[in-house]
């Protein structure tokens, strides 16, 4: 960390994990947490503005996310990751919520920046999400020491190949609420549409498509197109959200809200509309494909009742392509449900940038943290 005349220099590596991407820190290079470090990070990504002219983000919320990532304290985790999510409608930030797309990104990332070692052909990193508090094991190719970006994986949603990052979400259910079924139900009627409020890796409501009068088939930007079923999508979340024990969450990116239906290939299990929550995703986000795909399995729910089977990974159609979980069951618990006891899925993830973003020096004010001011001026 350093001043160049009067901006301040964070160390930063921009990398792009499934199909987000962001700044990656050090918590050390970091603030405290606080109003300080969001009004930094904020600036950062110049959310200001729409554009984002004055910042690195942009207008997308796949691109306003931010990784902050730290040496793990506990015996079963090697590194903690702290996911921010900047809202590009309210200039605000959420850390209510993991990002598994990022996720993908967070051990190649600790291997590169020597938290790590690697260790032969694959290395495996085990990741402490700190918004969940949940574990995630990621398996990331590795030789001679280094990560390897370059391979034959692909994902929908990004152009190319690349080296594959499988991620494993163990014991996911309850990430937020503390409950794989928050309500205590599978159906809940709310507003007058069943809804199916589940909770693994995200807290999400699950709702059939054509409750609103779509197929579950429409492209996501004829779905943002239309702001009155936008505006009743966010009504019906923000019921669920205050049913699901999470009270306003108004200014919340949580709980998610998704749409299913039918799929439309033979080989996939159902189609699903994922919502940001304000927008429709242009693809689908892992951890809301790990909640789906849960949910598929929950016999009587809304997303149980569109998939098409439920034997084998569940694969989810979306706007730009499948995404695809492997639901690991192993027995069947006391209420006749599945006792899921984990979630693979294949992302990948590449570097993009590495150096130093600037803010203005005057975001930091001089009632800092004795260790944080020391770094600012040496």
């Amino acid at each position: 960390m350093h001043t160049f005349s009067d901006q301040l220099g964070l160390p930063c590596v921009v990398m792009r994990g499934g199909t987000s991407k962001g700044p990656f820190f050090l918590a050390s290079d970091l603030p405290p947490p606080g109003e300080q470090r969001d009004r930094i990070l904020l600036r950062v990504l110049g959310a200001l503005e729409p554009r984002r002219i004055d910042g690195i983000g942009g207008p997308d919320p796949l691109v306003n996310k931010i990784a902050i990532i730290s040496p793990s304290k506990r015996a079963d985790a090697d590194v903690d990751y702290l996911f921010a999510q900047v809202c590009v409608h309210k200039n605000t930030i959420d850390y209510n919520v993991n990002c598994g797309n990022m996720l993908a990104a967070v051990g190649p990332y600790a291997i590169d920046q020597g938290l790590v070692k690697a260790e032969g052909q694959a290395t495996t990193v085990r990741i402490f999400n700190v918004n969940t508090a949940k574990r995630i094991v990621a398996t990331v190719q590795t030789d001679n020491g280094r990560t390897l970006y370059q391979g034959d994986a692909r994902i929908d949603g990004v152009p190319g190949q690349a080296a594959p990052v499988w991620l494993r979400f163990e014991d996911m259910a309850g990430a937020k609420t503390g409950k794989l079924l928050p309500t205590g139900n599978v159906v809940d009627i709310m507003d007058g549409i069943e809804v199916s409020c589940v909770d693994a890796a995200v807290p999400m409501a699950i709702v059939a498509a054509d409750a609103f009068g779509l197929t579950g088939h429409e492209p996501a930007e004829v779905i943002n197109a239309d702001a009155d079923l936008l505006a009743k999508v966010e009504n019906l979340r923000c019921i669920a959200g205050r049913a699901m024990g999470l009270g306003d969450v108004s200014r919340s990116e949580m709980p998610k809200l998704t749409l299913v239906a039918a799929p439309a290939g033979n080989d996939a299990t159902l189609a699903a509309r994922y919502f940001m929550p304000y927008t429709c995703h242009s693809g689908f986000a892992v951890t809301g494909a790990v909640c789906l795909g849960v949910a598929a399995f929950l016999g009587g729910s809304v997303a149980q009742r569109v998939a098409r089977h439920t034997s084998g990974p569940v694969c989810i159609e979306h706007p730009q392509g499948s995404i695809e979980v492997d639901v690991q069951c192993y027995s069947a618990g006391a209420d006749g449900d599945p006792d899921i006891r984990a979630v693979s899925l294949l992302r990948t993830a590449r570097r993009l940038f590495a150096g130093t973003v600037y803010v203005p020096d005057s975001l930091v004010s001089e009632a800092l943290e004795p260790i944080f001011q020391e770094l600012v001026t040496s």
